[in-house]
């Protein structure tokens, strides 16, 4: 097989969609909670700032679903022409969950629209909130729907296979697999501390360029708190998930760990390079901690890779992703963590310079972390497309037109990414910000 045959064609334009659309989605999941949260949170207090945001972020939320329909499409549409085997021989088991995602974003839009063009329009101010919250429910929702997709492609079920043709569907078992929870959960609370982050970076950068105004200390103190609150519950679900692959996926475990002899009391590796005899250089080892993540307990037995056939063990290069993965969600912590305790630093200013610059990288980095947490999800599950059941190779399309397609998928993605970004630049400029404040009589001073 050539480095650019069809099969690894697909993957490169699959995997391009994918690392493109991940964005988009999670701040569609995310946005709408941060915009539900400022306006509740004005509605409580009474204060207009907190009104403002909503109203801010609801525009930039617009911009991003308008971009995220279109990567979305791009995927459904990938599944058909890229993976034809793939869909003809799984598609009635997960039929449900894809036409439940349509339902779940006909809500979402529907309703986004009401919000939009409903604003002043009601004398009780908790009546314009609950629009808001099909828009919530139906964001995260058309995550779960897609993510039990992908959940089902870890761990097919709700099926007998039988010469290749599953049989005796059970679509709802399908979509309830096992790794349904785990991924779920930790893709939802993902987004949320990714769009906190985002946000919370928004603020800190409009206090960098010298803005006094309280809108904005408001908007940070709001979106830090919210990226620390979620960061820790990312990472408390991540060892759910850690769990869950010692028992339903122990090979994506072991080659993330490059733990190779099954045994109790396991050592987990941080960094590190592989000699030619798979044994462990210049890597960070800490006794015992594999074999409690996989099941709170020393010695709890971890399955290592040498029980798995070579031609079905993942790449050992996802130890990195991995690695990455839990460094930055220690960081999205730490940062937040540091705000909240800034009176007791060193220095001064209530604001130190390189605590901005940190909020600011709050953003990137969450990004960054589902970006290496979805490679290592779906490089790990390799060479498998339904594991245990079908490999990349056996999904994939024969054509020969599919680097033409991905070259034009580039251009498309190219283009779509610089308008959003000029867009959404252009929208929260703080100059701007500051003049809307104006105009509704929100003019304020810092305060003591």
């Amino acid at each position: 097989m050539t480095s650019l045959d069809p099969v690894m064609l697909s993957r490169l334009l699959t995997g391009l969609t994918l690392f493109v659309h991940i964005v988009f989605a999670s701040l569609g999941v995310g946005i709408p909670v941060m915009i539900a949260l400022a306006e509740w949170r004005g509605i409580r207090t009474n204060d207009p700032h907190y009104m403002l945001m909503a109203r801010r972020w609801a525009r930039g939320f617009v911009i991003t679903v308008a971009v995220g329909v279109v990567t979305g499409t791009s995927i459904g549409l990938q599944l058909s022409l890229l993976w034809p085997t793939f869909m003809r021989v799984a598609g009635q088991a997960i039929a449900l969950p894809l036409f439940m995602e349509t339902f779940a974003f006909f809500v979402e839009a529907i309703f986004l629209g009401i919000y939009l063009y409903t604003w002043d329009r009601f004398k009780n101010k908790i009546t314009h909130l609950l629009l808001l919250i099909p828009v919530a429910l139906g964001s995260s929702a058309s995550a779960m729907f897609i993510t039990m997709v992908n959940s089902f492609m870890n761990a097919p079920r709700g099926f007998t296979l039988s010469n290749g043709v599953l049989t005796n569907i059970d679509p709802i078992a399908a979509m309830l697999n096992t790794a349904a929870p785990t991924k779920v959960s930790h893709v939802l609370v993902a987004s949320y501390t990714l769009c906190a982050g985002v946000l919370a970076g928004i603020a800190a950068i409009s206090i960098l360029r010298g803005q006094k105004h309280i809108y904005f200390k408001k908007a940070l103190k709001l979106t830090v708190i919210s990226t620390f609150v979620f960061a820790v519950d990312t990472a408390i679900l991540g060892d759910s998930s850690g769990k869950y692959l010692a028992k339903y996926q122990p090979e994506k475990l072991a080659a993330g760990e490059w733990h190779f002899e099954t045994q109790p009391y396991a050592t987990l590796v941080y960094g590190g390079v592989l000699d030619e005899n798979n044994e462990v250089r210049y890597g960070l080892k800490i006794p015992y901690a594999l074999s409690i993540l996989a099941g709170n307990a020393p010695n709890t037995e971890v399955i290592g890779l040498n029980d798995f056939p070579v031609d079905e063990r993942p790449p050992l290069s996802i130890h990195y992703y991995f690695d990455l993965m839990v460094t930055l969600g220690g960081i999205l912590v730490v940062i937040p963590l540091l705000y909240m305790f800034r009176k007791r630093l060193p220095g001064k200013k209530p604001y130190p310079r390189w605590l901005l610059i940190g909020i600011v990288a709050l953003g990137p980095l969450a990004l960054t972390a589902i970006e290496v947490g979805w490679m290592f999800a779906e490089v790990g599950r390799q060479p498998w497309m339904m594991r245990g059941v079908m490999k990349v190779a056996e999904a994939a399309t024969t054509s020969n037109y599919v680097g033409w397609m991905l070259v034009l998928f580039i251009i498309l993605y190219l283009a779509l990414c610089f308008s959003c970004v000029k867009v959404l630049s252009k929208l929260f400029q703080s100059n701007d910000a500051v003049e809307e404040m104006r105009a509704l009589g929100m003019e304020g001073a810092e305060p003591k």
